[in-house]
Formats: C-alpha cells, structure tokens, sequence
C-alpha cells in the first residue's frame, strides 16, 4: 500500500474519495480489527503515507521514529509519513479541528467545555481548547473515573457551554445514537461532533432542535485530509479556500436529496428526474417497504392498519437515510412519525414538493378519499412538512419547471 487509512473498523469512512480529490493518488482503506494486525503492519512499514483512526491514534506514536511537537505535546498522531523508512507522525486532526471551529464562529476562550469520549481526539481537541482559552475543560466517558465524570454526572451539572462529541456515538452504521441531551444544558451556545458520516449526526440535529448552532464533523475530516496530504506529498496544496471547495464538492457527492410531500404531489416523478440530473441513484421509500413487506402498501393499510405502516416505513426509513449519494421520495405521511425528521436530515437537505390539492393524484392511496379529505390532511401536515424542509418547490408547473427549481434549491443549501 502506498497511501490509505488504517483503524479498527472502516466501512465509515469517506477519506478515499477526499483524498483522491485532494491529492490525485490512490488511497486505500485497510481495516486493523485486531491490536495484533495493527502491530504486525506497523511493523512491516510497507507503505508510503498513512491516516490512523480509531483506536490507534496513541498506539502508533511508538512506531515513530520521530514525532513532531505538536503531536507529542496532544499524544496523539493521525498521520504517518514513512522517508526512506523511517517514520515520521504527525497531527493534522488540530488543524481540521481549528478549521471547523474558524468556519461557524465557535470560541471557547472563557467557557466551560464538554469533551465527550477519551480517546486520541479528545486530547487534540483539549490541547485546542487549552490554546485558545477554555476556562474549564470537563473529560466525559462512559465509565467515568479519576478526572473523569460519566454523562449522567455532566448533564446533572448542566453547566457545560460547549459540547464537543470526540468518541465514534452517532457514526454509521450506529446511526441515531446520542451520548447527551442538549436541552439539558441551560447556557449551551455551541456544539461540535467529530462524527463525519452520517453528515449531520443525531447530537447537532437534537441541538438544533433547541436552538443551539452545532455542526458535524465533515468538514473537519476535508480540512485534516488536505493538510495530511501536505505531509504525503511536500507540497503546498492550499488554504481555507482549497478546502471549501472540495468540501462544497464532496458534500454534492455523497449527500442525499429527500423529497416529501403531500400524497400525490408529484414527488417520486420528481425524484426520478432529479437522480438524473444529479447523476445519483433514485430510491422510492414506498416501493421499498412494499418490498420488503411482500405487499401492496394498500394491502398493509387494509390488513395491518396504519400504525403497522408507520412502523415499516420508520424502519425503512431509517436503513435507507443512513445510506448517502441517493435521491429519496417519502411517501406522504412519513413526517407523522417522531424521529423520521432527523432522520431525513442526517445526510442532506430536505425539499418540500408542492401541488395544490385540486390536482393532487388520488389512485392507490389509501388515505386519499376525496378532496375534502385531503384539505383536511394538508391542514393537518403543512406545518410539519414545513418543519423539516429546507427549501420548497414549486410542483403545479412542468416537470422540467419543478426539477429546474430542484436543483436550485438543492445547490442553494449546499452554498449555505
């Protein structure tokens, strides 16, 4: 191997397609699960350059021939840089943490900050958080101990003015996990979580929710992988600009685009359309769950009703969404259920298609039974199709009107 990522578990990572964006070369993912495994490709020093994650970050550090101050000063080293086989660590976590923090305006100076988790980048973020002033910096683990409290013991002190997630809590394929509740943390002014993948984890998506701006980690892992592949590759591959616009394009990439809507809105035709465009798959949410119950969705409301429905497509849902790069149509009602919004939002923007109810489909949709009934239900579900959208388009024009209107709305969010 001559460049890639090595760490326990993987099938998380988006570090190839960055790389490969960044610096040209080919950059490949080789899983460790075992200490074993990683001490006998340490060992081997077969490659050129390598990223480390989880849970070896402080692991590698004996390896090294040499350790530059930054690293040795945090204990921890996520880059590697083999010259004429000795090998050289580095930090580059640091500078893709101060990145994200620049970016959104975060400050610490004076506050009391929350590290969650214990391992390799906790100590980055708290020797940042030391540098730019921190009044207190509060460790938080599971298991608690000496100078360390567990999440119980932090959110019983509600004290914390901001929250950094540094453990894997939230990560794919864990999807929806949350270590901590944000509204239990009265002077909270800002939230950050190292997790990448999905894009928008549970913790910032439950901060939102109160009112509280937070942000994932994705721009962090762009920021950190131009600044290893400065390392890799000795050469000056640019600043803050450099990594917004492979960020921007990269997001574009491995984002969904999910559309919800009133009951035949117009939404799968959409979708389709809109996968087109944007060269991604098209998934249909309804097609999936008739799938996978071996039914009509009719059937499943004629026979099960439509709490069992609900539950199907949660589940549903909830498999897909965790998945990124795809075009998704929901079928009308999924915002009724609590938690699908987060879900919807995890790994890109949500738009609102909408056609007023006089021209709203009605065949094959059980909760369609006329159009008073569905005034009724617009009523009933404009405010939570509201909630969740991030923009709305237009659907009473043509198809190529309504996908045009798409793509802007879609691009639109991305720049913001």
């Amino acid at each position: 191997m001559e460049y890639g990522l090595i760490g326990a578990a993987l099938g998380h990572s988006w570090s190839a397609p960055i790389h490969k964006a960044v610096g040209g070369y080919d950059y490949e993912l080789c899983p460790l699960p075992t200490e074993d495994e990683f001490r006998a490709f340490m060992a081997a020093r077969d490659f050129k350059a390598i990223n480390v994650t989880i849970p070896y970050k402080k692991a590698v550090i004996p390896y090294c021939d040499e350790v530059d101050e930054l690293a040795a000063g945090i204990g921890a080293v996520n880059t590697v840089v083999n010259r004429d086989g000795r090998l050289y660590g580095y930090n580059t976590d640091y500078a893709g943490f101060d990145y994200l923090a620049r970016r959104h305006g975060v400050t610490v100076e004076g506050r009391t900050v929350a590290i969650l988790g214990t391992g390799g980048t906790h100590d980055t973020v708290a020797a940042w958080c030391r540098a730019h002033g921190a009044a207190e910096i509060l460790t938080v683990g599971r298991r608690g101990g000496i100078g360390v409290l567990t999440y119980a013991e932090l959110m019983q002190r509600g004290d914390a003015q901001v929250l950094v997630n540094t453990s894997p809590a939230g990560m794919y394929p864990e999807n929806g996990t949350c270590l901590v509740d944000p509204a239990r943390f009265a002077d909270l002014q800002a939230v950050l979580d190292v997790v990448y993948n999905p894009l928008c984890p549970e913790l910032p998506q439950r901060a939102r929710a109160v009112g509280v701006p937070a942000w994932g980690g994705f721009e962090m892992l762009v920021a950190q992988a131009v600044y290893a592949a400065q390392r890799f590759t000795g050469q000056d591959l640019g600043g803050d600009e450099r990594i917004a616009a492979v960020h921007r394009e990269l997001r574009r990439q491995v984002c969904n685009v999910s559309l919800i809507g009133m009951p035949g809105s117009g939404k799968s035709t959409v979708a389709q359309a809109l996968a087109k465009r944007l060269d991604k798959p098209f998934v249909d949410l309804d097609a999936e769950i008739e799938k996978r119950a071996g039914m009509s969705i009719p059937d499943i409301f004629a026979q099960q009703g439509e709490a069992a429905f609900r539950r199907r497509e949660a589940a549903a849902l909830a498999d897909i969404s965790k998945e990124g790069g795809q075009v998704i149509a929901c079928g009308g009602g999924v915002v009724k259920t609590p938690g699908n919004n987060r879900r919807l939002r995890q790994n890109g923007p949500v738009l609102w298609i909408r056609r007023p109810v006089a021209h709203l489909a009605m065949s094959g949709r059980p909760l369609s039974r006329g159009r008073s009934a569905l005034r009724q239900m617009e009523r009933e579900r404009d405010p939570l199709y509201a909630s969740i959208a991030d923009a709305t388009v237009d659907n009473t024009g043509t198809l190529d009107d309504a996908v045009a209107m798409a793509l802007h709305a879609f691009e639109d969010v991305l720049e913001n």
